[in-house]
């Protein structure tokens, strides 16, 4: 099995284990800073892909002789290395679920070098997954009930990230992919039409399109745009259906457009083919679309029934970082456990300290979501009316009545044994569907989204502040 691994990381536990730390317990959050593309939301992707590597990870005898031959590790840790098993606990906000900047989404609770050496492939797995998810969703909301096709394998970034990444288009929302292994590895529907290769390869276009209508005469999606859009594309397309789909019984499902003014060309190709009884003929476009791409064309009235939307979506080109991170937020000494917090100039980078969970709240009403806390794990939620408020201007405060609570976070391991019931695909691609519909609209909106509520509690406000300027007077001090 690959393994991420940072060089460091090794390091960092070798030095724990000939220092006496390889089995103090420490705790580590997963937190992200920013939503991707300044959006109102984020949607965790992932869990089913950690869970994975989790569960197989092991170093084989050829890596232990490679680390070996660095010249860095001792007979002993190498040893350790040959014996590993992650043995700790994790607790995760599971996939599919809605997610804001600033609240822990893993938090894993470990022996030290355990802990440390999950980092790297759980936040690549984490990131990959999440960002995808995300990015889909906002594509599917702009598309406002038409299909979204994955159509990126030849532009992702190698073939784990064409096949998983298409998975989490398919949890995001997309109908279907055009990859093959994500349809036969996870069962999601494989979806597409014909390259303008297969055109070029026949003696004319008339005859690469009835080709095609007498092989799928079912599924016929014909692509027009090889010549000529309107006049020789469109034209033959309608030709082969009036020539050999329709006598012999079928429709022509469909024509794709992919090049050329999608919005002024889609509006001549429905006005043509309804003139021609073949109102039901579906226009399916790509051609580097986004969710950008999508809305202005839908304003423009471009009469679209479905999109196909590549290397934007499989690489999330306007925002490819997915800025999850891994943070050391507590160790336990004896059962007590004693919170950590890392200073920084920059203040987004100042984590919050101690083992936390994560609370939303709900309308009993509307069920819509209202607002996210994150608390101390030990504190009572009451149940009845919280006072929250900002942390960066705690004089903003609003009061929530009339709610439920739901904690975010459930157990994925406990001793390194895996508790959690993993859900299907589909499950977690309706779980998408839920959560988006409980959220407003204004924080779905593209541009300037409402700023969801995300807030501390305020004993964890206060234990924050208090070892904030406790741990730097501390430090001035000894300088």
């Amino acid at each position: 099995m690959k393994k991420l691994i940072d060089f460091y990381e090794l390091t960092m536990a070798y030095t724990d284990f000939k220092n006496g730390k390889k089995d103090e317990i420490c705790y580590f959050d997963v937190y992200f800073r920013k939503n991707l593309d300044n959006g109102g939301y984020n949607i965790v992707g992932g869990i089913s892909e950690i869970i994975e590597y989790i569960n197989n990870l092991k170093f084989s005898e050829e890596d232990i002789e490679y680390l070996k031959s660095t010249k860095q590790f001792d007979n002993d840790f190498l040893k350790y290395l040959r014996d590993f098993k992650f043995t700790g606990d994790i607790y995760a906000i599971p996939d599919g679920t809605a997610v804001f900047a600033g609240e822990p989404i893993i938090t894993v609770r470990a022996k030290s070098i355990e802990a440390q050496i999950l980092e790297t492939d759980l936040l690549n797995r984490f990131n990959h997954a999440s960002m995808i998810t995300t990015k889909t969703t906002r594509i599917v909301n702009q598309a406002k009930g038409r299909g979204v096709m994955e159509f990126g394998a030849r532009r992702a970034h190698g073939g784990d990230s064409a096949c998983i990444g298409a998975k989490y288009a398919y949890i995001g929302g997309a109908i279907g992919t055009s990859c093959y292994e994500t349809g036969y590895r996870y069962k999601v529907p494989l979806l597409g039409t014909m390259a303008h290769s297969h055109i070029m390869k026949y003696d004319d276009e008339y005859q690469a399109f009835l080709a095609y209508a007498k092989t799928y005469p079912n599924n016929c999606i014909l692509l027009i745009d090889t010549i000529d859009t309107l006049r020789s594309g469109l034209m033959n397309a309608i030709k082969v259906s009036k020539d050999y789909l329709e006598p012999n019984g079928y429709r022509l499902k469909g024509v794709r457009l992919d090049s050329g003014d999608l919005a002024y060309l889609s509006k001549c190709v429905r006005e043509i083919l309804d003139k021609n009884g073949m109102n039901d003929c579906q226009i399916c476009v790509s051609n580097s679309l986004d969710e950008y791409i999508i809305k202005d064309l839908l304003e423009q009235g471009a009469p679209i029934d479905s999109f196909g939307v590549g290397e934007n979506l499989i690489t999330s080109k306007s925002c490819p970082v997915f800025g999850g991170v891994y943070k050391l937020v507590a160790t336990e000494n004896n059962g007590e456990i004693i919170p950590k917090i890392k200073i920084s100039e920059n203040v987004e980078k100042i984590t919050n300290p101690t083992y936390k969970k994560v609370y939303r709240f709900y309308d009993k009403k509307t069920l819509m979501a209202l607002a996210d806390l994150v608390a101390l794990a030990s504190e009572e939620i009451p149940k009845d009316e919280i006072t929250i408020f900002d942390e960066k201007e705690p004089w903003k405060q609003t009061t929530l009545k009339n709610y439920f609570v739901k904690e975010l976070q459930v157990p994925i391991y406990k001793d390194g044994v895996q508790i959690y019931k993993e859900p299907t695909i589909e499950e977690v691609r309706d779980k998408v569907k839920s959560e988006l519909n409980s959220l407003w609209e204004e924080i779905k909106r593209l541009n300037n989204p409402h700023k969801y509520y995300v807030d501390l509690s305020k004993e964890l406000f206060n234990l924050k502040q208090d070892m904030l300027y406790a741990k730097r007077n501390n430090e001035l001090e000894k300088i």
